[in-house]
Parts: C-alpha cells; sequence; structure tokens
C-alpha cells in the first residue's frame, strides 16, 4: 500500500516499509519460504566459514583490515552509509574471491583501477530449436568476471530483478563468449519470446566493479 510518510526502509513491528518506482510504500511482514538450494547453501556455507576464521588473524593482520575500512562505506541506503568494520570487510573480499575459485588472503589486496568492461551486448539465436546465448565482446575479459542471471522472464519486464551467480566467464570464440551452458545448467533452455537478463561484472583479487546489465528476448527458430 502506498503511503505519505518521510523515506523509511526495514521492518516497524507487523509492517515492512520499502521505498518503490511509485513512492514510499508498506506493506504486512511475511517472512518467506526458504528453498535451501545448493546455491544458496554455498554461500552462507562460504560466509559462515570466513566469518569464523576472523579470530584466527593476528591482530596485525586485523589492525590491516581495519585501517583498509576508512577508505570504504557501505552501500547507500535511503542517502545514508558508513564504514564497514575490519571483519566485514574480510568476509566481502574473501568471499568474492572463493566464489571465483581464489584462495583466501589475510591481508587486504591493493584496491585495482578497473579496465573497461569488454562486453558490449546478450545476442541470442535459435537454429532449429538449438538455442544459443552469446556475450557479445570488443576484447578478452579479466580473469574472474562474473556471469549473473534471472531465469526467463516475460518480455514486457523492464528490468532484472532476482539474479543468480552462474560462473566466471571464459576467453571469446569468433562470434563472442557462448554462456548456455552456464544459463542452462542453472534455469534451463528459455522458452521462445521469454526475456533473459544477465548481468557482468569484473572481479580483481575480490574487489567488484559495479554490474553492467543485458538482455535479449528468444526469438523464434529459423
Amino acid at each position: 500500500m502506498k503511503i505519505l510518510d518521510i523515506p523509511q526502509s526495514g521492518k516497524r513491528g507487523p509492517n515492512v516499509s520499502l521505498g518503490g518506482r511509485y513512492g514510499q510504500s508498506s506493506r504486512p511482514l511475511v517472512i518467506p519460504t526458504d528453498p535451501r538450494t545448493h546455491a544458496q547453501l554455498r554461500v552462507r556455507r562460504l560466509m559462515s566459514d570466513v566469518s569464523s576464521k576472523w579470530s584466527t588473524l593476528t591482530q596485525a593482520q586485523r589492525d590491516a583490515w581495519i585501517a583498509e575500512t576508512r577508505r570504504h562505506r557501505s552501500k547507500p541506503r535511503l542517502g545514508q552509509s558508513g564504514p564497514l568494520t575490519g571483519c566485514q570487510l574480510w568476509v566481502k573480499i574473501n568471499c568474492a574471491r572463493l566464489m571465483i575459485g581464489s584462495d583466501e588472503v589475510t591481508l587486504p589486496p591493493p584496491v585495482p583501477i578497473f579496465p573497461i568492461l569488454p562486453i558490449s551486448g546478450l545476442v541470442i539465436t535459435n537454429a532449429a530449436d538449438v538455442i544459443t546465448l552469446t556475450l557479445t565482446t570488443t576484447g578478452a575479459p579479466f580473469d574472474g568476471t562474473m556471469l549473473w542471471g534471472e531465469k526467463p522472464c516475460s518480455p514486457g519486464r523492464g528490468t532484472a530483478r532476482r539474479l543468480m551467480f552462474l560462473g566466471v566467464l571464459g576467453s571469446p570464440g569468433a562470434d563472442g563468449i557462448d554462456i548456455s551452458s552456464a544459463y542452462k545448467n542453472r534455469f534451463g533452455s528459455p522458452k521462445v519470446g521469454s526475456k533473459v537478463f544477465v548481468r557482468v561484472n569484473q572481479n580483481i583479487d575480490g574487489w567488484e566493479d559495479l554490474p553492467s546489465q543485458f538482455w535479449a528476448i528468444v526469438p523464434a527458430a529459423t
């Protein structure tokens, strides 16, 4: 239900306040079901394992992470943000590294200068009902570049809502980077007329840049 009130976000008693494209709204608090998928459990396990290792660091190592947090802030919410704790930054960097198959680090790695992402779009082809998803490129992406996707949706949808990690990108071929297997292994083959959203972001030493989003609609067979 849309409401007229000061900007607010989060739980308040039996209700949840949130902002949307049409303004401030409020709805009853509903605890969602927990499907406990393999991907969810993997991320939770990674976060739990990494977080538990914070106390095993030396004090000098913890001090280094705490000092690094002075240069970084949390994601803004209602125009407000704050510095991360040393443990939060430790978990953030090392979970991002483990997601792409890198090792954990005990000291914060240098913040990289991200190159321009060499991904220019998403193309979907349908040859005799064999659907292929390809990312077009202007060059080879940096090692560890992450691919995210959402299950096929209505062609009228304007933006992705819930993307899942599908893996890291490989080297481009003649036509680009084929992501068909990565996408279909998670969501199955998309139907003709459905829209496919994917996002790509670079991950260098656990530091991630802002993602780029691409979409395409599955064409009829040719």
